[in-house]
């Protein structure tokens, strides 16, 4: 594709709490497949205390409760501004903890309810089980439709609503470990439990999640796949 002056931001929010088991990988394929288009790409993060810029793309991982506690805090006082970005269609990524903190809220084991922000409909619920192993799903948007990576987590989600699943579980776990689903999506906001990273080893996902930042309108020129799809391949149905 030709350079046609195309930007995007994307902005990472609480790296420094956040960023458990490599989640700073989907940051960085995001980064490659869209500079390999000639898209210009300016990355901001966000800390604590900061303000939240106008981006294309907001990324929030995974972390320890005492962490997601922090931030769960910090996400209140911007609420309002990331539901109007949510319905300006900027597009949203959140792994694991931050997942589960974009959506209503997160009631532990022990310990107080973390209220979420309602970018996504629903509520998680912490089990005693942790879920832990290999995940394949399979989505009915993307090409190719699989999608794989590696769930850490005991927190049960439930989806309500109009917020839909981001994929169907075929190996693994997902939301709940009882209803097949893996994931959430409202408008063009995705969340998921999949770590490990998740875009690096699901190519054709990171392009989806570009092309909505710069307009379905806009093809994206062919990139060479071929390690990266090799790793997709090499993980699907792998074992639990």
């Amino acid at each position: 594709m030709e350079n046609n002056n195309l930007k995007i931001t994307i902005c990472h929010l609480y790296p420094k709490l956040l960023n458990l088991y490599g989640d700073i990988g989907n940051i960085k394929a995001l980064k490659f497949r869209a500079e390999k288009r000639e898209i210009e790409v300016q990355l901001k993060e966000v800390n604590v205390g900061d303000d939240i810029p106008d981006a294309d793309i907001y990324f929030i991982g995974g972390g320890q409760d005492r962490q997601q506690i922090d931030v769960s805090y910090e996400l209140q006082k911007h609420k309002e501004f990331l539901l109007q970005k949510r319905d300006e269609n900027k597009v949203f990524l959140a792994i694991c903890g931050g997942y589960q903190l974009l959506a209503d809220y997160f009631q532990p084991i022990e310990g107080e309810k973390l209220i979420g922000i309602s970018l996504l409909s629903g509520y998680t619920i912490g089990g005693k089980k942790r879920f832990i192993g290999n995940v394949t799903a399979k989505t009915e948007y993307t090409k190719p439709e699989t999608l794989v990576g590696f769930e850490n987590h005991s927190g049960r989600t439930y989806l309500t609503g109009d917020t839909k699943p981001l994929s169907k579980i075929i190996v693994g776990n997902g939301n709940n470990g009882e209803d097949s689903t893996e994931g959430a999506r409202y408008k063009n906001v995705f969340g998921t439990y999949l770590h490990g990273s998740f875009l690096p080893k699901n190519p054709h996902f990171t392009d989806y999640l570009i092309k909505l930042a710069i307009g379905n309108e806009i093809e994206l020129s062919e990139l060479d796949n071929t390690i990266e799809m090799d790793a997709h391949k090499s993980l699907i149905n792998k074992p639990y």
